[in-house]
């Protein structure tokens, strides 16, 4: 084949500059202020609004080599969290450049790998110290029974909707007490090594249980374990917390009990949030500014409660979770519903009219109702999905034959109601409607299992293989209703509730009145139900809002200051090699780079700091008031305590003390961090790109052409 080839690893890395070029496309994505983007497909002029760095992605034209890398990288972080792609991201931009800046300063290949490879380990290490297990937050957030008060408006009057509103719960808040006060934290920043400040540390949940935390970090000068009534005193920062479920005056309304848009829950478990194990607390911190999603989450929290009780698990089941989008309705119309929600059609719709408070026998089907399917066998590929396996969307133009002989065979087993997990026969369908006999498609393998449990149900691949034993009975369909118990009829597709007795099925009802922002809310929804289900599964989280990104940087730094002799200190072990530790301090430097500007981007795009450079100036500032304090995990864990490890000048309220913590996954983000700076290092260490094929010609008449030699 005709081939055409360039040389990509000079001291501008071609392959480098085309990743940090596609990552710079999501820095609006970073923190919990977002900016949307429209995507506009200009063949048929539709958009779409995205507010995720795997959207973006998947919209981008990703010919080059390093794009299809990049975006290998991005499909595999979502695959296996749903969460940490925006980091990602973005730090394979910011890395990019910083190697790129090593390269034009001569140094090696090998010593950018070696050193960056090893601090990032180093850093991974060192952050463990910030880790807060879940036990611990339950435990107390399980344990106080006193209740947040609703927002109070302007007028006085409490809230109707304290509970359906996420925005007046105000969640890990404060704990300590009347009598209880926090040193400053100016008055560690002149006293160098000698500064008492872990004497007086607490850890974040510190004053949240009667025993003890403990703080204790990897190259910490001191550390420190002292129960919340152990803190002493300076009145210059005391607050008083109107809305703290501490300092809340008895006999006060409380939250009422009410599910706001929760329809269809059984009797059982409130939305009560507190008793939920914490879950609804745990969730708000998680959310990071996604308010719609965390309603639903803490509905579905309290609907997972009593069963998980009973299993004794705490872990939020997401077999039995999905999601169906309703246009035409206001946002505020988004709820749970038990059962499985789905878009029918109006004939469909007719069906389920006559099925109201009638049982159902109900049959499910494991592939396609079509008189061309057939089963791929036992071994089924994996990464595989069928969309049509015939060009006819009719089903391959069935038969008049098949189609009486299927119609028979439910007729025959007096079935009603037909799930099916691929795609229906357009014909079969509307023969079964006329025999009012409801067929749904596109069902997701987990709802069926759920309604073959409940049900009795037994999944079958063909009908000429039905027997009375599979098919199952007491399931139940009606039309979908909103809050306020209408039903609702949109025109062309029509939501419908089809369920039975016991299962444990939930659905997320998604309403919105623009159809470009349903993916939006889908995304959205799933990312925050997958960092609940991590942080669950971890039994730990990390301080959010920068603080383990703080440390790894003064970690770094402090990596780099060191002379990094062999066999001295953990540096030195690290990098053992003097040939390596010449271009330690450079390197570091640009692996430290990466996460400073992370923090600058964060701080801009909330809108705490007017500029990078100010951004910058506030990283700088908190960097130095940590090293002051001698232990910069205990500077960045008090600092989080009382509020936000980042509080830039452009805050109204720099000194304020916030109630709402911010969370994030401990494995989605080190995973994140991991496979970015694989990314980085895997590109810079390709020497040459090979182009074969029609594209040689394409490449010899375009400007770039003297980059290439043709062969």
């Amino acid at each position: 084949l005709p081939m055409a080839f360039r040389d990509v690893n000079a001291r501008r890395h071609t392959g480098l500059q085309q990743l940090s070029s596609l990552a710079s496309t999501g820095r609006t994505f970073l923190g919990p202020t977002k900016s949307h983007k429209f995507i506009v497909d200009e063949t048929t002029n539709q958009s779409t609004l995205i507010c995720s760095a795997v959207r973006l992605i998947e919209n981008l034209d990703l010919t080059s080599a390093v794009g299809q890398l990049l975006n290998e990288t991005i499909q595999a972080q979502n695959k296996e969290f749903k969460t940490g792609m925006s980091t990602l991201l973005f730090l394979v931009g910011a890395w990019s450049n910083a190697v790129v800046e090593c390269l034009q300063q001569n140094v090696p290949v090998p010593a950018i790998v070696s050193v960056m490879s090893e601090g990032l380990n180093s850093c991974c290490e060192r952050i463990q110290c910030l880790q807060i297990p879940i036990q611990d937050v339950k435990r107390e957030l399980c344990s106080s029974r006193v209740r947040p008060k609703a927002f109070e408006s302007q007028t006085g009057q409490v809230g109707r909707d304290g509970l359906t509103k996420p925005w007046n719960l105000l969640c890990f808040q404060r704990d300590i007490s009347a009598t209880q006060k926090v040193i400053p934290l100016n008055s560690c920043s002149h006293q160098g090594d000698d500064c008492n400040f872990n004497k007086c540390l607490v850890s974040p949940l510190a004053g949240y249980g009667s025993v003890a935390s403990i703080v204790k970090a990897v190259g910490d000068k001191s550390s420190s374990a002292l129960s919340g009534s152990a803190v002493t005193a300076s009145s210059s920062i005391t607050r008083k917390l109107t809305h703290s479920r501490h300092f809340s005056a008895p006999g006060k309304s409380r939250f009422s009990s009410q599910q706001g848009n929760f329809q269809g829950h059984p009797s059982g478990p409130s939305a009560d949030l507190c008793g939920c194990c914490g879950l609804g607390h745990l969730a708000m911190a998680l959310s990071h500014g996604n308010q719609t999603s965390v309603k639903l989450l803490q509905s579905i929290a309290a609907y997972q409660q009593e069963r998980a009780e009973r299993s004794g698990s705490s872990q939020i089941n997401i077999s039995e979770i999905v999601t169906c989008c309703v246009l035409g309705l206001p946002e505020s119309y988004s709820c749970v519903s038990p059962g499985f929600v789905t878009l029918v059609s109006p004939e469909q719709a007719t069906v389920i009219k006559h099925f109201t408070d009638k049982p159902l026998r109900i049959l499910l089907m494991d592939g396609d109702l079509t008189e061309q399917y057939r089963h791929l066998g036992f071994n089924r590929p994996h990464n595989v999905r069928t969309i049509l396996e015939h060009p006819n969307p009719q089903g391959g133009g069935a038969g008049d034959g098949w189609l009486s002989r299927m119609s028979d065979i439910l007729m025959s087993f007096e079935v009603n109601l037909v799930l099916v997990k691929g795609n229906v026969c357009k014909t079969f369908m509307e023969k079964c409607l006329a025999s009012r006999v409801l067929v749904i498609g596109g069902v997701a393998r987990d709802v069926l299992g759920a309604f073959g449990a409940a049900t009795g149900a037994q999944a079958v691949t063909y009908l000429s293989q039905l027997s009375t034993s599979c098919v199952g009975n007491g399931a139940w369909a009606e039309l979908w209703k909103a809050g306020d118990g209408r039903a609702v009829e949109l025109g062309e597709l029509v939501p419908a509730r089809i369920s039975a007795g016991g299962i444990p099925l939930l659905t997320a009802v998604l309403t919105t009145a623009l159809p470009s922002k349903t993916q939006l809310l889908e995304d959205q929804f799933w990312t925050l139900l997958y960092r609940l289900h991590h942080a669950l599964k971890d039994g730990k989280v990390f301080p959010g809002g920068g603080a383990v990104e703080l440390l790894c940087l003064s970690h770094v730094q402090a990596l780099a200051e060191q002379p990094g002799r062999p066999g001295n200190d953990r540096a030195g072990r690290e990098l053992p090699s003097p040939w390596l530790a010449e271009y330690k301090s450079v390197v570091l430097q640009a692996l430290a780079s990466g996460w400073k500007q992370f923090l600058s981007v964060v701080l801009c795009n909330t809108a705490k700091a007017s500029s990078r450079l100010e951004a910058g100036a506030s990283v700088d500032h908190h960097l130095q008031k940590a090293v002051a304090c001698g232990s910069p995990s205990a500077y960045i864990l008090e600092e989080f305590r009382r509020g936000g490890v980042l509080r830039g000048g452009s805050d109204p309220f720099p000194d304020q003390v916030t109630d709402l913590k911010v969370c994030d996954n401990v494995a989605a983000k080190t995973e994140a961090w991991r496979r970015a700076l694989d990314l980085v290092l895997l590109v810079l260490q390709t020497d040459t790109e090979i182009i074969t094929g029609p594209r040689r010609n394409q490449i010899l008449n375009s400007p770039v052409s003297s980059e290439f030699m043709f062969l």
